[in-house]
């Protein structure tokens, strides 16, 4: 198989998403990181032991950090596992850390996993600069969506 058609199939299974995350920020920006993990958290990631809910990435020293993440304990790990909520550090390009630090020094900007997911192989995180919403932007968004959804239906019985 060509490099083309390869690249063309890139075949992503999602581990774990924060769904919570759609509704409490606006997605300015989405990137793909690599995360390093240490051996029995690989085959824990795997197994879909990671909990997203609550973490945050941060700047810090020219690098990216993980914070809050949960991967929980590998059953058959024993002495090999390691703390389930450690910091773990995110891999990117110099200029991608850049950009991201330079959003986040703007007031209101977070970086926050949305996903986690293996790419050819490899475990990614999908790190978004967000911005905090407030309550009523929250309650415009789930007015919003319940008048589409009402919309939709209308629309499906009109077409009957």
């Amino acid at each position: 198989m060509s490099q083309k058609n390869q690249s063309s199939h890139d075949n992503i299974k999602v581990i774990a998403t924060n769904r919570k995350a759609y509704h409490d920020y606006f997605i300015e920006e989405t990137i793909e990181a690599g995360i390093e993990l240490k051996g029995t958290e690989v085959k824990s990631v795997r197994l879909g032991h990671v909990n997203l809910k609550d973490s945050f990435a941060r700047v810090e020293n020219g690098e990216v950090f993980l914070y809050n993440m949960h991967i929980s304990p590998y059953e058959k790990g024993n002495i090999f596992n390691v703390d389930p909520m450690r910091d773990r550090k995110l891999l990117l390009h110099k200029s991608e850390i850049n950009r991201l630090a330079g959003y986040v020094q703007q007031k209101g900007y977070t970086l926050i996993p949305l996903k986690i997911y293996i790419k050819r192989g490899k475990i990614k995180v999908e790190l978004a600069v967000a911005k905090g919403k407030k309550l009523f932007d929250k309650r415009e968004a789930i007015a919003k969506r319940d008048a589409e959804l009402e919309i939709r239906k209308k629309m499906k019985e009109y077409l009957r």
